[in-house]
């Protein structure tokens, strides 16, 4: 069952072209639940709204929180909306730009670790950043974001990796 009022969040699925080829950044969650966790586990950086911001200002945001670096101005691409398992709905934004991932800067978050320890310990919220091909960002992927690649295929007018 969908909650009638689902959490929202919003994110950057940033892309670049190398050669005739097209890149897309994604990001593995930081963290010991994700730690040896890969297919279907990586996301792109999104976060929650703060009250009065627009999806577009919260992805901008949440992108320089997740990764250290403000994303540059320029033209974006809107992708929509997806619903994940959880019922948070994802709003996406593609904006063309590089990004170095050893550059990676994370913000944090805390949490108890391990469970039922009573040590509170400080995590970052992305552990890594890769640039890899359309086709193995959508196995990588939360199964529900997979839909932003096939979406920023679609706009470009690239062939999709269905």
């Amino acid at each position: 069952m969908t909650p009638s009022n689902p959490k929202r969040s919003a994110g950057i699925l940033l892309y670049r072209r190398v050669g005739n080829d097209l890149e897309v950044l994604i990001a593995h969650p930081g963290g010991p639940l994700w730690a040896r966790k890969d297919e279907g586990a990586w996301s792109i950086p999104k976060g929650l709204p703060e009250p009065g911001e627009s999806a577009w200002q919260t992805a901008r945001r949440e992108f320089a929180e997740e990764t250290g670096t403000a994303l540059p101005d320029g033209e974006h691409l809107d992708l929509g909306e997806v619903q994940l398992k959880s019922g948070k709905v994802v709003t996406g934004f593609a904006v063309e730009s590089d990004f170095e991932p050893d550059s990676l800067h994370s913000n944090t978050f805390e949490m108890i670790w391990p469970p039922r320890s009573g040590r509170l310990q400080e995590f970052p919220e992305i552990d890594r950043a890769q640039w890899c091909a359309p086709g193995v960002a959508k196995r990588k992927l939360n199964p529900a974001q997979g839909v932003f690649v096939d979406r920023l295929l679609d706009a470009l007018g690239l062939q999709s990796s269905r």
